[in-house]
């Protein structure tokens, strides 16, 4: 008779009881992650702010704290108040502005000019450059692309950085942007076009419109020590508007109506041919951490 033959597992223990284990001790505590353990060697105390720290959620970047409710009344109530003034002379507008003021450091002083333009037509763009009578209360950086006896001229006006050849190098290859404004002679910009799509981002792209392009008849040293001085470029952005620093908080009410006034004058004077109607919209006066106040201009 032939043989039965066994399954090759017959004798394989069960499947219940190969997966079976000893259950843990009662003492033992869940495994903590790899990413939440602290260091081998820790103190007590390291390793409790680890397993504290496990359950909170960590804050996002950007993202101020929240504010305390006397704080958000106190602004609510500041706000309140300006929205029911209206418009105000621009005196008056800086005597608020420094009532509003909260915070310990020198804020700038910015202002706000709302356009009547169509920013879908590039010959309704405005853009240009403002010498303050009393600058911006901050030292500015001004680098130059000349070469020849224009380089001599540029260090004895002031300027911060100055090279030909050797800077427009400088800043394709290493990135160099330690400078708030580039100033370059006539016979250089084929050198700095180069330079379009690093500088032009950053709003440093020498331009004739910002005064910061010198012809070979121009007075290069004057331009260096008009922006070294605070001579601003002003630009209108893709909804129309033209944002600019005008001064700090701790100047006096004097000088800060001064370059209010000068800066909406000029802005006023470069309107368009294309522009047809009003110009101007409206103008609103502002502190870096304080709500706008419109300006009756």
């Amino acid at each position: 008779m032939a043989k039965e033959k066994k399954p090759k597992d017959a004798d394989a223990p069960a499947p219940a009881e190969a997966e079976k284990k000893e259950p843990a001790p009662a003492s033992e505590a869940p495994p903590v992650p790899a990413a939440e353990a602290a260091p081998v060697g820790a103190a007590p105390a390291a390793r409790a702010e680890v397993a504290e720290g496990a359950g909170k959620k960590k804050k996002k970047a950007g993202v101020p704290p929240r504010r305390g409710k006397k704080l958000r009344n106190h602004l609510k109530n500041v706000e309140k108040r300006l929205r029911e003034m209206g418009a105000v002379p621009v005196k008056q507008a800086i005597a608020e502005l420094k009532k509003a003021k909260r915070v310990k450091f020198d804020e700038t002083v910015e202002i706000h000019i709302n356009l009547g333009i169509d920013v879908t037509q590039s010959d309704q763009m405005v853009r240009g450059a403002i010498p303050l009578p009393h600058g911006i209360g901050k030292a500015r950086k001004v680098a130059v692309f000349a070469q020849g006896d224009n380089v001599a001229k540029a260090k004895a006006a002031g300027a911060d950085v100055v090279g030909g050849a050797d800077l427009v190098e400088k800043v394709q290859k290493e990135n160099f942007l330690d400078f708030d404004v580039a100033i370059a002679t006539q016979d250089m910009m084929g050198q700095v076009s180069r330079l379009g799509k690093v500088l032009g981002p950053r709003g440093l792209m020498p331009t004739p419109k910002a005064g910061t392009v010198i012809p070979a008849n121009g007075d290069l040293a004057a331009a260096v020590r008009e922006f070294k001085a605070g001579k601003v470029e002003y630009r209108s952005d893709k909804t129309g508007q033209i944002h600019a620093g005008v001064g700090k908080m701790s100047f006096d009410d004097e000088k800060l109506a001064a370059n209010i006034s000068v800066f909406v004058e000029t802005v006023r004077n470069s309107k368009p041919a294309g522009v047809k109607g009003v110009f101007i919209n409206g103008v609103t006066l502002s502190a870096t951490m304080s709500p706008g106040i419109k300006l009756a201009i």
